[in-house]
């Protein structure tokens, strides 16, 4: 994917990763770096039709809950689900997966496989592996259900136990019964981090967060999360953001601003990276509804030493809303923190966001906000109710997915005011995306949208799919995919091609 920004491209230039990926590949969850849910792509459907196969170039089946974000590099697509249809029946009941797809056919080519670890307060039934991987070079770096961050070989067992990790029969089986030997189709694990042994934080429904690689080092929201009852944070001195070798998995760097202690529900943002005025940043948005700009780590810190991240600025979206004993706010539908969903987006020297209150256990208030990304303060603020998406910013314009609400909006990057709005048919978890001077969005309600990403409204397309449409859409090298909770499908313009089962 080609960067459209001159100042994120400089980022780009100046993190000079040690391998390069396709031209058009997508290998992280958004936009390279700055998380913008866009795509420099062209060639895709601007109609989807899966009674007559009309978009369709390829389906490739999944499990029955699928939430990740298909990821394309390398020739490879990379999407999480469970292993309620199973590939391999040596793996056998709720597991958490990670498929390597074919790009051009949808086969499998290999599977992480990830037994869940019997609680059902920190690792969640049936959820699969939720969390987009990122890939760099040769390796994909994954955090699974039960939050080890991974680091993959990009061609799995096929090619042999790369090691140093040896232990993969060990990782992939139940810890009772009888250990599932490696086979050709088993994930090859170069290394594995257990953030909860790590640096002692709580699991709390499943591990989320896709990790964002700045030169040598991988950057990660911790997942520390309140208790099975949402009454309390067992551990409110664990960090929220941590900081690793990509090459070795050794634990580097944290932040030391206290989060867990505001904590109300889960840390769930993702960082992000942007350079503002020369000066390299890490933005992240905390479990206390704060966003925190923080230095980058430029060199490894001494063996055996952990650094605490240095604070360049933080922003409260929401400064009146509560600050201590923030669980005894759970359920309360008017008054409650504030907290994150989403990562925040860089677009040049600016910020863009969606904050409020918890979809779960919140109040009805939620905003879409403009930020100053050099000083951290509010340009501009847009009232939602609920929101669980990532903003897509393209030129002027801004799309926003309002769940509470259930509408798609039209914002004016200048003014934050809205230039249209529409209603969907469900809740929106999935995050709008722009490709091809489009707009794709789905629901939970199976339905599939296709909007002209302009400012004046134009409906293209309305279509329902098998499955509802948690995770957020993706683009790469001419083709949109789409996974259902059941099936990932390949969309391009010209396509058409029958719905068919596992492939």
């Amino acid at each position: 994917m080609r960067l459209n920004n001159k100042t994120i491209h400089s980022a780009f230039v100046f993190m000079a990763l040690a391998l390069p990926c396709f031209a058009a590949d997508l290998p992280q969850f958004g936009e390279r770096f700055t998380r913008n849910q866009i795509a420099n792509e062209t060639g895709l459907p601007s109609k989807v039709d899966p009674v007559t196969g009309e978009g369709i170039k390829w389906t490739s089946k999944l499990g029955s809950q699928s939430y990740a974000t298909p990821v394309i590099a390398q020739g490879k697509v990379f999407v999480g689900t469970n292993n309620e249809s199973p590939r391999d029946p040596r793996h056998k009941g709720d597991r958490g997966i990670i498929y390597c797809l074919d790009e051009k056919t949808g086969k499998m080519i290999w599977q992480s496989v990830v037994p869940k670890i019997g609680d059902a307060a920190q690792d969640w039934p049936g959820a699969g592996i939720a969390a987009p991987v990122t890939v760099e070079g040769g390796r994909v770096y994954a955090l699974n259900n039960r939050v080890d961050l991974m680091c993959l070989d990009i061609n799995g067992m096929a090619n042999g136990n790369d090691g140093p990790f040896k232990d993969e029969a060990k990782h992939q089986s139940p810890a009772t019964g009888e250990q599932v030997p490696v086979g050709p189709t088993d994930a090859d694990i170069i290394w594995v981090a257990d953030l909860q042994a790590l640096v002692n934080i709580q699991r709390h429904d499943t591990g989320y967060g896709n990790p964002l690689i700045v030169g040598d080092f991988l950057y990660i929201n911790s997942n520390n999360g309140v208790d099975g009852q949402h009454t309390r944070v067992p551990q409110p001195n664990a960090p929220s953001l941590l900081v690793f070798d990509k090459k070795t998995g050794r634990l580097a760097g944290k932040d030391a601003e206290n989060i867990g202690q505001r904590l109300f529900h889960n840390t769930y943002s993702s960082p992000s990276y942007g350079v503002v005025k020369g000066r390299p940043q890490i933005c992240f948005g905390g479990g206390d509804g704060v966003v925190y700009a923080f230095e980058p780590l430029t060199k490894m810190p001494p063996e055996g030493t952990v650094v605490d991240l240095k604070r360049i600025w933080k922003y409260d979206p929401d400064p009146t809303s509560p600050k201590v004993n923030v669980n005894k706010y759970k359920s309360n539908r008017k008054v409650s923190p504030s907290n994150f969903l989403t990562p925040v987006v860089f677009v040049g020297d600016r910020l863009y966001l969606t904050v409020g209150g918890d979809i779960w256990w919140g109040k009805f208030e939620a905003w879409l906000k403009c930020v100053d990304a050099e000083k951290g303060t509010e340009i501009w603020s847009y009232s939602m109710k609920h929101s669980c998406s990532t903003p897509a910013v393209v030129g002027p314009l801004i799309f926003v997915a309002d769940t509470g609400n259930k509408t798609i909006n039209c914002v004016d990057t200048a003014t934050g005011k809205a230039l249209w709005t529409h209603p969907l048919e469900g809740d929106i978890w999935s995050s709008p995306f722009v490709a091809d001077g489009k707009l794709y969005i789905g629901t939970r309600k199976n339905k599939f949208y296709i909007f002209a990403a302009a400012k004046e409204k134009n409906l293209l397309c309305e279509t329902t799919l098998d499955a509802p449409i948690t995770a957020t859409l993706s683009a790469a090298n001419g083709v949109l995919y789409v996974a259902t909770h059941k099936t990932l499908y390949a969309l391009s313009a010209g396509a058409r091609s029958m719905p068919t089962g596992v492939r």
